[in-house]
């Protein structure tokens, strides 16, 4: 999905709500948008204000929730007390996360096998699946075997 579609999705979404499309609402967006890997709200703030000094920080935590409901960010909770999100450009539903426990990075690979294991454990008990995740919490190797991991500062 172009990141103009994205962005007329977000607007119909925001109307669709109620909600009135604001400046600080788009550099949310945009800020969002502009992420290449997992952020979480207080990174989005940082990189909102760089693009409208004026964005609250009560508007990216409220904006968050609207823009995981359209379908536009995936919501991560690796655990970690913090949540994280990343851009849903629809690509890939079937994602499997597998968290460094060492540097908290968040890698995504695709996991197709998941689709059939949730209709499949469903189904044996008369359910349809809505959402499942798998996540695998695992420790850097080179960190261990050289005592320094290249992911961390």
């Amino acid at each position: 999905m172009s990141i103009p579609a994205a962005r007329d999705i977000f607007r119909k979404f925001l109307a669709q709500k109620g909600l009135r499309v604001t400046k600080q609402r788009l550099a949310i967006f945009d800020a969002a948008f502009a992420q290449k890997e997992h952020f979480t709200a207080e990174q989005l703030l940082d990189h909102a204000r760089q693009l409208r000094r004026s964005v609250s920080r009560a508007t990216v935590y409220r904006t968050l929730p609207v823009m995981t409901e359209s379908a536009l960010l995936r919501e991560v909770d690796i655990g970690s007390g913090e949540k994280f999100y990343r851009l849903n450009l629809g690509a890939n539903t079937q994602m499997a996360q597998v968290v460094c426990l060492d540097c908290n990075a968040i890698f995504e690979i695709s996991a197709p096998f998941m689709e059939w294991y949730g209709s499949t454990v469903s189904s044996k008990l008369n359910l349809t699946p809505v959402s499942q995740r798998l996540q695998v919490s695992a420790r850097c190797n080179t960190l261990k075997q050289t005592g320094s991991c290249p992911r961390l500062g």
